[in-house]
């Protein structure tokens, strides 16, 4: 048995020990406890910080969007002028607004009058265009007329806003809006306003013009010329072109007599080597129809490649003997070009002279790129023309062996069929009248679908 002494000396120091132990668990607790609170103080200012920013940027959204809706249109008055727009439409989807998608050029041209302030809002702006042109479709002379904002208080084409203050706006009341400058700061290379000019309020891109010209732009490769030319001299004049288009009927065209006033195919460009010569096909009418210029290219390469006689134009026109169209291929869109449109008044065009400047070197640049390109692509000819291959009989360089390829064109307008059919001896499409009856007949099982048609006046080659 321990002595007693040395028994609570034992106890003393457990006592101790345990003491010193709950003394260390009550500290760990107590630094537990003030971590805990820290980390809750720092989540607290992170929050505050988070809310803050937020309310900050919401603020700043807030006041961004207040900046926006504090443009006064009120304190303008509005202008009806034309602007004459070049465009480059292999990347768009076409030129006119569509409800599936937003790549296209007239999209991006009103998205920039708004954005700029320039016009409110296209229901209220008077717009027409001239024409309009199908995906990968070019112009250099697409028009359109509409209502801007102006600087002015009087002058052609200026409308007094009806409760307006322009008259007491601070400021240029004599210098007008530079047009050209503001627009192409916020439009795409490939999309340039070239000039504007003021027109009476009356006028009508679209109703007002009086002729529309057409380029599509061509290698000769081993195309023949002459015939091309016989057959298209058949087109001038005023013709029902039903076989030369795409009937569009449910847009309510049923009228397709339109007028060619010339055709004219040359030869820009003089090489050596004709297949590479570059050729214009130019069409002036006062207004085609859809796909009229493309199926009209196909008809004259059928021709070209001596495929088809120049006679196959005159009984293409002869509807009363072929009332329906032969089933061909329409030729590629991007060679095609609204090269210009004059209109019943002669406009007098403005063009800015900073800004017309800018835009001679920006298609020098695109010029100068697409050109280093086919010189390039060029040089690579020359360069396998005069490559040795190996044939049963010999080696030689490609240009003895074999005449000259020319391929150059083929793939504009082809059908892909190794024999040529006829097109009088090929499968036909129904006739006008079918196809007025076929819609007659589906909108009397949906009339939902039935809709107010017009003879569409607008230009429709592009499509």
């Amino acid at each position: 048995m321990a002595a007693p002494g040395v028994h609570d000396v034992k106890l003393g120091k457990r006592k101790s020990t345990v003491e010193v132990d709950s003394l260390s668990r009550e500290e760990l607790m107590c630094r537990v406890r003030q971590l805990e609170s820290h980390v809750k103080q720092l989540q607290n200012i992170v929050i505050k910080n988070d809310v803050s920013t937020s309310s900050t940027t919401a603020g700043r959204r807030k006041d961004y969007r207040a900046k926006e809706r504090e443009f006064d249109f009120t304190r303008y008055n509005t202008r009806h002028v034309a602007l004459k727009i070049m465009y480059f439409g292999c990347d768009y989807l076409g030129y006119a607004s569509q409800e599936e998608t937003m790549n296209t050029i007239e999209q991006t041209v009103l998205d920039a009058l708004k954005k700029t302030k320039l016009m409110e809002n296209r229901e209220t702006a008077n717009y027409e265009r001239c024409g309009r042109t199908d995906k990968g479709v070019s112009a250099f002379g697409q028009v359109i007329s509409l209502d801007l904002r102006t600087n002015l208080l009087s002058g052609v084409g200026v409308k007094v806003r009806e409760g307006g203050t322009a008259a007491e706006r601070s400021g240029d009341k004599t210098t007008e809006v530079p047009y050209c400058s503001i627009l192409n700061r916020n439009l795409p290379p490939e999309i340039r306003v070239l000039a504007w000019a003021p027109v009476n309020t009356e006028f009508s891109s679209r109703f007002n013009c009086r002729r529309r010209t057409y380029k599509y732009f061509f290698p000769k490769a081993n195309l023949d010329l002459d015939l091309m030319r016989q057959a298209a001299q058949k087109l001038v004049g005023e013709h029902d072109f039903r076989n030369f288009c795409k009937m569009n009927v449910k847009d309510g065209v049923i009228q397709f007599k339109r007028r060619i006033l010339s055709v004219d195919i040359s030869v820009v460009t003089e090489e050596e080597e004709d297949g590479y010569n570059m050729c214009i096909l130019t069409v002036v009418g006062t207004a085609f129809l859809y796909h009229q210029i493309r199926y009209i290219v196909s008809v004259l390469f059928y021709v070209g490649k001596g495929l088809e006689q120049p006679e196959i134009v005159d009984e293409l026109l002869n509807v009363e003997k072929n009332p329906r169209k032969p089933q061909y291929i329409l030729a590629a869109d991007f060679p095609l070009c609204l090269f210009d449109a004059e209109f019943e008044d002669d406009l007098e065009w403005i063009y800015e002279a900073d800004w017309h400047e800018h835009n001679i070197k920006t298609l020098q640049r695109l010029w100068a790129e697409h050109s280093i390109k086919a010189h390039m692509l060029k040089k690579m000819l020359e360069s396998l023309d005069k490559a040795k291959v190996e044939t049963e009989c010999d080696i030689a360089p490609w240009s003895d062996l074999s005449p000259p390829i020319q391929h150059q064109s083929t793939w504009i307008a082809s059908d892909g069929q190794k024999v040529h059919k006829p097109l009088l001896n090929r499968q036909l499409g129904p006739s006008l009248e079918e196809k007025i009856e076929n819609l007659a007949k589906k909108r009397k099982l949906d009339p939902s679908n039935e809709e107010e048609g017009e003879d569409k006046v607008e230009d429709l080659a592009g499509e």
